[in-house]
């Protein structure tokens, strides 16, 4: 094919013919203008996201470029000039500066810019628009863009008729970034890779879906026993039912422990989405142990095809069939799926991402429904930034959110902090779904809780725990956690769980505890655990300790006693470990203390009480670590990259290892010799423990780590892994040496 006059944009040799087939530029233009202009038309901006697509790729008409490309790709080029510098993102965003002005730099120019590198700082910008100039070969006469067009679409858009505060605007430069990435990518693969781009048509609908619930909750409760634990959930689901039909916004389901949650959250999730023509239904979780859980009634319930996961444990390659597979793998790219499972890592740092691969997906979160399931957990240090962001999606992007939990933290109303500074403005309405007069609190207490603040050893503690048959012990750390498991009698089963194992290993464990508590001939199993079975883990048991911490973590733990009511009373007993020296710190030293201020004589369960938890755990806080607003709520100077960079939900500095565990070492002897894949690494995330980098350094010293790649390490002495609590920080050379 004659390439000489053509402004390519893309091509590829055919394995026909061995011809070039090219995509001119033109072409790709057009064909991501039109794929920008639909996402962009969701929340109200169409010709905003076909304008950016006009003018993404503008630069590939300079010489650099094309000469750049025909090298690339054994193209004779002619003219004997060469072209060190071909860079061409730069060109769009110094049109749309012309057209437009200054004023409208990150809804136009710094998407273009920087659709390969990622959102810039305003500074960085400004240099770029400043310094470069359009080359001469740009054809600048031609460009029908109508500037009339989109003044009128943006005076018409949500931005402008919701009147929302121009802090919020990067949250819409975002979203415009958002269409165009993803319409970019689409385009591009339809033309390289039509194979791949074909895979990814999920036709579902959530009205397709809603029979599938429907028949699952009917085949569920007509097994259900007419227990008045089983009426209060078929109640809260016909609630749920009936609140559906409210209007877009923010509401909240509070509803203890054992009360049906998961199912009744999705009623509602699903009826509300299709009564307002909303696209797709978004649950974010905290926990991977919760996210794998409730994917799997999902999936369940609706099919592997129309349900995505997507969080650092679930590796695609698992699914069986080829097809599902493949669908899965590139719909983590942009979440064009009817129902998305994720992490609230996931979705929040998304939200405020500068990156491509991040930003990808956020237009399919425009008209959705978002479920928080968990909201107590949002992490404190970030609550302004967080709700800030769920009010601009919800005011701009047609978003309802519904905040599902036993313990309902305080987000709406004036939030005050650590001093007058650091109060904020949180939401302006909430609708809470279940009625006070419901008294869910009390018709579903099946527990009473019992708090002893008097310090305890390690001994007492394990002597209390042994004279309980079925015991879960809940505490704050990995080393407390292993000094109570190492206490207990060995001559009884007794269970460790804590993220010194790896992932498998923690599944295979509570695989094992839910079939030895549905095993009536197993009198007896005593568990201690981290914060990792706190919530959404389904265990019950008769009698839960759990050592001082915030209220809200004390419920959860009480929500794994008497769960299905089996007995008349479960016990929850709150303990501390201040005669060890084990007082909590840091974050759960600031919750600790608010709860210890509450009054001693409260009633733990009640919504007031938590109230007040969370108002004393407010005035103890700053909700704005990082300082998120001084990089984003300055219209004019946005620090995309940043805030990017400062908006970790998850300050971690550990370092992954890869332990023993069935087939780890053999997949990391295959890593060593053909080098990282992705699905290699998914594989290998099961296997992988955070260790903290004072106790890796620990490991180093005992000479138990190898590094197999370059920053990528194994725990080459297996009997540096315990099969029953995961890695050791003993030296066992040394024990071996003693006993010698």
């Amino acid at each position: 094919m004659e390439t000489e006059n053509k402004i390519i944009s893309h091509l590829y040799i055919s394995k026909e013919d061995g011809q070039y087939v090219i995509q001119t530029n033109e072409e790709h233009q057009k064909g991501v203008a039109t794929i920008a202009s639909k996402f962009a038309k969701e929340f109200g901006l169409s010709y905003w996201g076909y304008t950016l697509g006009m003018l993404h790729d503008k630069g590939k008409e300079r010489a650099a470029f094309q000469q750049y490309i025909r090298l690339a790709n054994n193209i004779p080029i002619s003219g004997k000039k060469y072209y060190e510098n071909h860079q061409h993102a730069f060109v769009g965003g110094i049109i749309a500066k012309n057209l437009m002005g200054k004023d409208i730099l990150n809804l136009l120019a710094n998407p273009i810019v920087s659709h390969h590198t990622g959102l810039h700082d305003w500074i960085d910008l400004e240099n770029i628009l400043e310094e470069k100039q359009i080359p001469e070969e740009i054809d600048t006469a031609n460009i029908n863009i109508d500037t009339a067009l989109l003044h009128k679409e943006f005076l018409a858009s949500p931005f402008i008729q919701n009147k929302i505060d121009l802090k919020y605007l990067h949250h819409l430069s975002r979203m415009l970034y958002s269409c165009l990435i993803d319409a970019d990518r689409l385009d591009t693969e339809q033309f390289m890779d039509k194979a791949s781009w074909q895979k990814r048509d999920c036709s579902a609908t959530l009205a397709d879906l809603l029979p599938s619930l429907e028949a699952y909750i009917q085949a569920l409760q007509s097994k259900a026993a007419d227990t008045e634990v089983n009426r209060i959930r078929k109640k809260v689901m016909e609630q749920c039912d009936k609140m559906s039909a409210g209007e877009r916004g923010f509401y909240s389901l509070t509803v203890p422990t054992g009360g049906g949650k998961t199912l009744s959250s999705l009623v509602w999730a699903m009826k509300h989405a299709i009564r307002h023509g909303m696209n797709r239904i978004i649950i974010a979780i905290p926990y991977t142990s919760i996210i794998v859980q409730t994917a799997g009634i999902l999936k369940q319930i609706f099919g592997e095809e129309n349900v995505l996961e997507h969080h650092s444990n679930f590796n695609p390659d698992e699914i069986k069939d080829e097809e599902k597979r493949e669908k899965a793998k590139l719909a983590t790219d942009n979440w064009d799926y009817p129902i998305i499972v994720t992490t609230n890592v996931q979705l929040f740092e998304s939200m405020f991402s500068n990156k491509p691969s991040s930003c990808r997906k956020l237009h399919n979160i425009a008209n959705a429904v978002i479920l928080l399931d968990e909201v107590q957990t949002l992490p404190i240090d970030f609550l302004q930034p967080i709700v800030d962001a769920m009010k601009a999606y919800q005011k701009l992007f047609g978003v309802s959110i519904l905040f599902t939990t036993a313990s309902q933290p305080v987000l709406n109303g004036l939030i005050k902090g650590t001093n007058p500074r650091e109060d904020f403005i949180g939401i302006e309405h909430i609708t809470e779904i279940i009625p006070p007069e419901f008294a869910l609190h009390e018709k579903l207490r099946r527990v009473e809780l019992k708090i002893d603040n008097t310090g305890k050893t390690y001994d007492e503690i394990a002597a209390t725990l042994s004279r309980y048959p079925k015991v879960l012990c809940i505490v704050n750390t990995r080393k407390d956690a292993k000094e109570l498991y190492d206490r207990l009698p060995d001559s009884e089963l007794k269970v460790h769980l804590s993220r010194m194992m790896c992932p498998a290993h923690i599944g295979e464990t509570i695989h094992l505890i839910k079939q030895i508590l549905g095993d009536e001939s197993q009198p007896v199993i005593r568990i201690i655990a981290t914060q990792l079975v706190e919530a959404g883990v389904d265990i019950d048991f008769p009698v839960v300790f759990r050592q001082e911490a915030g209220l809200d973590s004390i419920l959860q733990a009480a929500g794994r006693c008497n769960r299905e009511g089996k007995n008349k009373t479960g016990q929850t007993f709150v303990f501390s470990l201040s005669a060890e020296g084990r007082v909590p710190y840091g974050a759960i030293r600031t919750a600790n203390n608010a709860r210890i201020s509450l009054p001693v004589h409260s009633d733990w369960f009640a919504s007031s009480t938590m109230k007040a938890y969370f108002l004393q755990l407010y005035s103890r806080e700053t909700f704005d670590k990082k300082g998120i607003k001084d990089y984003l709520y300055k219209h004019d100077e946005i620090n995309f990259k940043q805030a990017s960079e400062a908006f970790k939900l998850i300050d971690d500095d550990s370092i992954s290892v890869i332990v023993p565990w069935e087939s780890s070492m053999d997949l990391a002897a295959q890593l060593k010799e053909e080098g990282c894949t992705y699905s290699l690494m998914k594989q290998l995330a099961q296997y992988t423990v955070g260790v903290r980098r004072s106790d890796f350094k620990k490991l180093n010293e005992y000479g138990a780590i190898e590094e197999v790649l370059t920053g990528i390490y194994v725990l080459s002495d297996r009997a540096q892994y315990n099969k029953d609590t995961g890695i050791s920080l003993d030296n066992h050379w040394m024990e071996e040496v003693l006993m010698a």
